[in-house]
């Protein structure tokens, strides 16, 4: 692949935005702690990023639709940098929220990549081709995330959140002299709506996109449901200690990248059609998740192989998928669409995951079983396609209306 000063900015922003969640997952906790949260109040910092984040990813999308992704994407990323600033300066617990609340605001940077990296992509495979490697770039970010907050944390626990806005600075100024626009079909004429549910609705009654956000939405909620009890469960259940389980998400990571950055393009995309790709691994996952439940640690780490594989297919093909089927005027409102149905489901995952697992610690890789599978049937059934010679047209020729 060749790796344009424009792809190597998407893949710096993409890298900087996992870097901060892996920096925060495992030290946001012990951050906010010293300042006398409660630990109802320091997941309520996870959920307002999530909830603030529900209602701008698409608002950005359709803005940058209307005025091209460069000065979007600019603004985006620069108000990250100001969200983690806001973090790390903090005096007292409310402006932990407004810079968690900033950088929810600003949290449509994602999304508004995705369509870039789509943008400057000639086909259907090269477009699924580099929103694999950006996916591959999440990999990396979850191994170099957590090792950086823990390194930096020891020197002071507000120092992490520093660096991270710093790079989030040089991301900002990098794309501002570097990175031009991509989207040459703007629809300035466009009246913007600062609704997510519109977007929504219109997708709802978009065959095209029905069944892939409502499959979307059901992902969301096994990944998120599973995230929230996974450190207590391999710790609870086999004993595991905290770094044993650090140990096991770098391996998730590794995964991700291996799958998403190599074997997509040379094995995956090669051998089967991406029709298949956006349908089948749904039920594998689900597979995944119910060996995932049982007390065995053997069928336990299988389940986990198979999610992760699964998962990382997935998060790949349903994403380009949408995106060529969106068209260049409306990339940026389907992929934050995409992005706010995500925030929906990390809003409610966590809390059915916690509840379950009070039930029985098994309980919330069942529900992630049962939810991924509901996944692959509405996928199964209602899913609709354009013919297949179609998709591998420019996303022009592919344009829907959503």
């Amino acid at each position: 692949m060749n790796f344009s000063k424009e792809k190597w900015i998407i893949i710096l922003t993409i890298l900087v935005d996992v870097i901060g969640i892996g920096i925060v997952i495992p030290v946001l906790p012990f951050y906010a702690e010293s300042f006398g949260l409660s630990p109802f109040q320091m997941s309520s910092l996870f959920a307002v990023f999530a909830l603030f984040s529900f209602f701008s990813a698409p608002f950005l999308g359709a803005l940058s639709d209307k005025i091209g992704r460069r000065p979007v994407l600019i603004l985006s990323i620069a108000s990250t940098a100001i969200g983690w600033f806001i973090f790390a300066s903090a005096k007292n617990p409310l402006f932990l929220f407004v810079g968690r609340i900033v950088d929810g605001i600003a949290a449509g940077n994602f999304p508004i990549a995705q369509s870039y990296i789509s943008d400057i992509s000639k086909d259907d495979k090269e477009r699924t081709s580099n929103l694999g490697v950006t996916g591959a770039t999440f990999g990396i970010g979850f191994i170099i995330g957590p090792a950086i907050g823990a390194a930096l944390s020891t020197v002071s626990p507000a120092l992490p959140f520093w660096v991270v806005g710093v790079l989030a600075t040089v991301n900002a100024i990098a794309a501002y002299f570097f990175l031009p626009e991509t989207n040459g079909k703007l629809d300035r004429e466009r009246k913007l709506e600062f609704n997510p549910l519109l977007p929504l609705i219109r997708a709802v009654r978009e065959p095209l996109f029905k069944a892939r956000y409502v499959a979307w939405f059901f992902f969301g909620l096994a990944v998120a449901g599973m995230q929230a009890t996974f450190a207590i469960y391999m710790h609870d259940r086999f004993g595991f200690s905290s770094s044993l389980i650090g140990y096991v998400f770098t391996g998730m990571g590794v995964i991700m990248i291996f799958n998403q950055g190599f074997a997509l393009k040379r094995f995956w995309l090669k051998n089967f059609k991406e029709s298949s790709l956006e349908l089948w691994p749904f039920l594998f996952f689900s597979i995944g998740f119910f060996l995932m439940s049982a007390e065995s640690l053997a069928l336990f780490f299988l389940g986990l192989l198979v999610m992760a594989f699964n998962q990382s297919i997935l998060r790949v093909i349903v994403t380009s998928r949408v995106a060529g089927f969106a068209g260049p005027t409306r990339k940026g409102e389907a992929l934050g669409a995409m992005s706010s149905i995500m925030s929906a489901a990390m809003i409610v995952g966590p809390m059915i995951g916690g509840a379950l697992f009070e039930i029985n610690a098994s309980f919330p890789f069942l529900f992630s079983a049962f939810s991924i599978m509901a996944a692959f049937l509405v996928m199964k059934k209602f899913r609709k396609d354009i013919p297949e010679k179609k998709t591998e047209e420019s996303s022009e020729d592919a344009a829907v209306t959503v």
